[in-house]
C-alpha cells in the first residue's frame, strides 16, 4: 500500500469515526458514562477534526449530524478563519448561515455567543450575524423570548436593530410605550395580568411565577398560545394540574418526540388508549417518510428493551424511545417487517426496560427469517453473553452468507464516550449513531461508510452532494454570508 492511500485511507476512518460520534453524541449524561466524559470526548474529536481536514469538517454541516454537534461546528469555524483561501471562506459561510437557519433559535444565539467568548469580533462574525437576524422570521419575538441572548450578540457585533428593538433591549422597556402590539404586551404584563397571556409561554411562566398566579389557572389561560412541542411536554404537569385545556393533537407530534411521550405514561394508561396510541406512531412514522422517503424489502429488527435502555437523569427513557420509533418507521418502509424484542415483549406499547441484553438470541431469529435487511438496535452493551451477537454476525457472514445477500446494520442511540463513539457489536456489522428515529435514512445511507467499503474519494463526493442539497433547502443564495 503506498503512502499516498494510506493517507487517504487513515483520512477516511477518521472522518467517519467523527460523522458517527456527532450523530448521536449531545454531551449528556448517558446510562454508561457521565456528561463530562461524553464533553471531553467529542471535543477531541472536534479539534483534531478541525485541525485536520478544515474543508472536511465544514461539510459536515450538511450530513446530517445533530443539533448539538451542528452548533459546535459553527462555533468551531467562526472562532478561526485565518489564512483560509477565498473560495474556502465562500463555502464556509454559506454553509454557516445555512446551519444556523436550521437550529433551534435558542441553540443558534448559544453557538452565536460562543464564538464571543472565545474573543472573536471581526468582520466575517458581524456578517454572519447580520444575515441569521435579518432571516429570522419574527425579531420582535426573539426580543422578548431570547431577550438577554439577543442583547448580549448585539453588544458584541454592534449591529443596528430596526424600529424599536433598540430602545426595547437597551434604554428601559418599562419607561416607555411601544408601537408593536408584541413588545407593549411585555410592557404591560409587569402591571396587568391579562396582558401576560398575550405573551410566548417561556416568558409568560417566568412572570407568572413572579406574580404567584396559581398554576392551573395558569395553563389554562396560556393554553392557546403554547406550541405543540410546548403541549407535549406539559402533558404531565396538566394531568397533576387537572387542567383539561391542555389536550395534544398526537397527529402533529414528531415520531422520536411522540414515542418518549408514549413511554412517559403509566401502563394502565397505555393499556386504556393502545389503539390511539398506535395509530398515532404509524401516522408519525409515514410522516416521516414523505420528508425522508425511505424504500426497504423484507427487513427484520432486533431491538434492545434491556435494564441501560432507562437511560439517564438528562435522556430518561430515550434509547427505549428510539427503538420504539425505529420499529414504526420500519414498519411503514418495509415491504414485509418482522421484530424481535429483547427481552421478548407481546406489545412495544406495554415495554418497560428490564433485564440484561440478550441481542443473540433474537438476532439468530432474525436471521432465520432470511430477510434482505437486519436492523439491530441497541447502545451496544451486549452482555448475555458478552459479544454473542458480534459472534453471531461473524459466523453468519463467513459460514452461512458469504454472497452478501442479507445486509446487517447496527443502530445505536449511545455516545460512548470511552470508544469515542457509538459502541460496536463487533468488526462484522457497521456500527450507526442515531439521534432522533427521524435520521434513520440518513444514517442508512452512510452504513456504506460506516462498513469502511468505500473510499476517501466517494465519501468527499457525498458530502459534496449533501452540500449542495443543505443549501438549496435553505433557499440561500449564492452571494450570502460569504464576507
Amino acid at each position: 500500500m503506498s503512502t499516498q492511500t494510506a493517507a487517504a485511507r487513515v483520512t477516511c476512518e477518521d472522518l467517519v469515526v467523527f460523522l458517527n460520534a456527532c450523530f448521536c453524541c449531545t454531551g449528556q449524561r448517558e446510562f454508561y458514562s457521565d456528561g463530562h466524559a461524553q464533553t471531553v470526548s467529542i471535543e477531541f474529536l472536534h479539534d483534531y477534526i478541525r485541525g485536520n481536514y478544515r474543508r472536511l469538517y465544514a461539510r459536515t454541516l450538511a450530513a446530517g449530524v445533530n443539533h448539538f454537534n451542528r452548533a459546535r461546528i459553527v462555533t468551531e469555524l467562526l472562532a478561526g478563519s485565518r489564512h483560509l483561501a477565498p473560495e474556502e471562506r465562500r463555502e464556509e459561510g454559506r454553509l454557516i448561515a445555512a446551519a444556523l437557519r436550521s437550529l433551534p433559535a435558542p441553540r443558534a444565539y448559544r453557538a452565536l455567543l460562543a464564538v464571543r467568548a472565545r474573543g472573536v469580533n471581526n468582520r466575517r462574525l458581524r456578517a454572519i450575524v447580520r444575515d441569521y437576524l435579518s432571516a429570522r422570521p419574527d425579531l420582535k419575538f426573539d426580543a422578548i423570548k431570547y431577550r438577554d441572548k439577543l442583547r448580549d450578540l448585539i453588544l458584541h457585533t454592534h449591529l443596528p436593530l430596526p424600529g424599536e428593538l433598540g430602545g426595547f433591549l437597551f434604554k428601559g422597556w418599562r419607561e416607555r410605550r411601544y408601537a408593536a402590539p408584541l413588545l407593549e404586551s411585555f410592557r404591560r404584563a409587569h402591571y396587568s395580568e391579562e396582558a401576560l397571556y398575550e405573551l410566548p409561554f417561556t416568558v409568560a411562566e417566568g412572570l407568572a411565577a413572579r406574580r404567584k398566579i396559581d398554576r392551573a389557572v395558569f395553563l389554562r389561560k396560556i393554553a392557546p398560545r403554547l406550541t405543540a412541542l410546548e403541549r407535549l411536554r406539559l402533558q404531565a404537569t396538566a394531568a397533576r394540574e387537572g387542567v383539561a385545556e391542555l389536550t395534544i393533537d398526537l397527529g402533529r407530534a414528531g415520531l422520536t418526540r411522540l414515542a418518549i411521550y408514549v413511554l412517559s405514561l403509566p401502563l394502565g394508561e397505555r393499556r386504556q388508549r393502545a389503539a390511539e396510541l398506535r395509530t398515532a406512531l404509524d401516522a408519525a412514522a409515514r410522516r416521516c417518510l414523505r420528508d425522508a422517503p425511505l424504500a426497504l424489502g423484507r427487513v427484520a429488527a432486533v431491538l434492545d428493551c434491556s435494564y441501560s435502555t432507562a437511560g439517564s437523569p438528562d435522556k430518561p427513557r430515550r434509547s427505549l424511545a428510539i427503538a420504539l420509533a425505529v420499529d414504526a418507521l420500519l414498519r411503514a418502509a418495509s415491504a414485509e417487517y418482522l421484530s424481535f424484542w429483547t427481552p421478548a415483549a407481546d406489545d412495544p406499547l406495554q415495554l418497560v426496560p428490564r433485564g440484561q441484553t440478550d441481542l443473540a438470541g433474537p438476532l439468530l431469529d432474525a436471521l432465520e427469517t432470511r430477510p434482505d435487511l437486519v436492523v439491530v438496535v441497541s447502545d451496544g452493551f451486549d452482555n448475555d453473553p458478552t459479544g454473542g451477537a458480534g459472534e453471531v454476525c461473524r459466523v453468519f457472514k463467513a459460514r452461512l452468507d458469504p454472497a452478501g445477500r442479507t445486509t446487517i446494520v447496527h443502530v445505536n442511540p449511545v455516545f460512548d464516550a470511552p470508544e469515542l463513539g457509538p459502541r460496536r457489536l463487533g468488526a462484522a456489522v457497521p456500527t450507526l449513531g442515531l439521534r432522533d428515529a427521524e435520521d434513520l435514512p440518513t444514517a442508512l445511507a452512510f452504513a456504506r461508510f460506516a462498513a469502511g467499503d468505500l473510499s476517501l474519494a466517494e465519501l468527499e463526493d457525498y458530502l459534496a452532494r449533501r452540500v449542495a442539497v443543505f443549501l438549496a433547502r435553505a433557499d440561500l443564495a449564492p452571494e450570502e454570508a460569504t464576507a
